[in-house]
This record gives C-alpha cells, structure tokens and sequence, in this order.
C-alpha cells in the first residue's frame, strides 16, 4: 500500500507562508507529479512527505497511519535527491546495499536484494565499479537502487534528472516510467520541467506560490485548465494568449490558444504578420511571429513549411480550440 493524504496542510517559515493550506490525495500505485516554477512551494511539500521538515499545521497519512509526527525512518518512504549522494569510496554494491546493512540484514539476503534491484536496474554489469567510473545516469540509477532495496510503500522523487545533460534526460525519463510499471509502487515527483510531467504522470498536482491551482491527468489539464496560470504552464511552447478588442470576437476578454491549434497560411488569414524568428526542427516548424495590436505569436506548423524570417504570414486561429477567461483569469 502507498495511499497518501494530506489534510490542511501548511508549512510556514518565520512570517513567510509557504504553503498555505493544502488538501492533496495520492492513490495508491499513481504516479503524481508535483509541478511549478521555482519557489512554488513543490520540494517544501516533498519534503512534508518525507518528514524532513516539520509541518506548521493539519494532516498527513500514509497508508491510513497519522503520520504527521513520525520520523522520517518510520514513514516507509524512499527518497531520491537531486544530488545522488553516492559514497565515493564504495562500489555500487556497497551503495546500493548499504540501508541494508545498517538495517542489520543478512549478508545473503543484502545480497540477493542488491543483484535484483541491479538487474531491474540494468547495473548487473556494474556493481563492482565506484561511483567515479560510472555515467551521470547510472549514478543516478544506483541512487534509485538505494532506494528500491528498502522495498517502500511510495518512492519521493526531488528533481533527480536537473544534473544530467538533455540526452540522458530523456533516457531516464522513460527509465523511471518503465521501472514504476514493473514495481506498481506510488511514485511523487517534483519538477519545474512540465515536458516531464506530462510524460511521466498519472495525475499531475500544478503548484503556485504554495497553493494547488490544478489537479488532474495530463491531458485534463492541457485540454481543460482551470486558469490562465495553469494554461500558460502547461504545454510546450507555452499558450498564446489575446485580450481587447482581438480576444472580443470569441466571446471572452482573454482568450488562449495553442501553438498547434493555429492553422499558417501566406494567402489569408485571421491575423497578418511578419515572422521574426523560424524555428525548422525537421518534423516542425515553430514561427514567432509579431502582430499588430497583439504582440508576438508563436505557431507551430509542418517542417517544410515555406517561409523564413522577415516574410509575411497569416494566423488562423482553430475556434473549436481556443481556451475562453473570464476577467478573473478562470476558464469559462
């Protein structure tokens, strides 16, 4: 079991809030994301969780336990950081077996845990090596074996890919997707990354100057978010938005869309204007392109998409996409 709760909870430092007051359920088995710009409050509540710091007021359960109390050894929770904080002077199978030992395990069951986290782990191969031998993601892969060994009810994940380069970024996304698959065990990931929200979560928990502004699947909150925050947040590039007179045509004082939700054309269009940056990805073509009266607007079109910087080009707007708020910054 790994079923998560927290009721009312707040952290405050000194006079500063924080985290307000949040109500939060994570089932057991999902895989939630904690996501938000930095000083949103997400690796505050990680660190709730996990009992490293105490909370000012309400609630947390964890398995249907009050756990609000409890010491961090107590919670039944394997933490990864950002750092790996791997002990140079041992090799991986010390690394990895080391909880084990102070736990005073037996040396054939340390043993046996050790060599099946390295093999979910793809580290079979390495498990005599030191630290300093090894890539950055498989050191982070021995970090997460550490934490496997203890067999938790929930893993807590603070931020663990910021270190890698771009490439081993995506490598371990889909590592730690995949492993969550093979353990069934909940998972709670911080991130300022949304690209890793959205393709890692189950349900991902939108966080903003300590308060929760969404909660819901990926694509509930990239078809249907609540505000202009969580809209602007989610989705890469992020959303265009109009006001005035441009957005009065649509219904709404403020209106969203998407970068793919707007159609390119160099005959007509909705909005005329000149591209001042192309972006030719191959399989896309992301144009910045400034508007009169609007600013600058970004679209995304097919790779071969004919024109470059400095030409002239028409935006159409899909109408059956375009995301309404009201004057309060809610989505109507």
């Amino acid at each position: 079991m790994g079923s998560i709760s927290l009721q009312k909870v707040s952290k405050v430092f000194g006079e500063a809030k924080v985290i307000p007051s949040i109500d939060l359920e994570i089932e057991d088995g999902e895989f939630v994301v904690f996501v938000g710009p930095s000083g949103c409050g997400k690796s505050t509540l990680l660190r709730l969780i996990a009992g490293l710091e105490d909370v000012s007021g309400g609630k947390i359960t964890i398995d249907g336990r009050n756990a609000t109390e409890m010491p961090p050894s107590q919670r039944g929770l394997s933490m990864v950081f950002q750092s790996y904080a791997l002990y140079p002077h041992m090799s991986v199978r010390g690394n990895i077996g080391f909880p084990l030992k102070m736990a005073g395990l037996p040396k054939d069951e340390i043993d046996r845990k050790v060599n099946d986290a390295a093999r979910v782990l793809n580290l079979t191969d390495y498990l005599e090596r030191k630290p300093r031998m090894l890539s950055g993601g498989q050191r982070q892969r021995v970090a997460i074996g550490r934490a496997i060994v203890r067999q938790p009810s929930a893993f807590l994940f603070d931020e663990p890919l910021s270190n890698l380069d771009a490439a081993l970024r995506v490598n371990m996304r889909l590592e730690i997707s995949e492993l969550h698959q093979q353990l069934k065990t909940t998972m709670v990931y911080v991130t300022h990354d949304q690209v890793e929200a959205m393709t890692m979560a189950d349900k991902i928990v939108v966080l903003n100057r300590g308060n929760i502004e969404q909660v819901g699947s990926p694509m509930e909150l990239y078809k249907s978010p609540a505000n202009l925050f969580v809209a602007g947040f989610i989705g890469s590039p992020k959303m265009n938005f109009v006001t005035g007179v441009y957005a009065e045509p649509f219904g709404a004082p403020t209106v969203g869309v998407r970068p793919e939700h707007i159609m390119l054309s160099t005959e007509s269009g909705t909005w005329q204007g000149k591209v001042i940056v192309a972006e030719h990805l191959g399989s896309d073509t992301f144009l910045h392109v400034v508007v009169d009266g609007i600013g600058t607007i970004t679209a995304r079109g097919t790779g071969e998409f004919p024109v470059k910087a400095g030409e002239m080009v028409y935006l159409t707007p899909d109408r059956n996409r375009v995301h309404r708020f009201n004057a309060q910054g809610l989505a109507m």
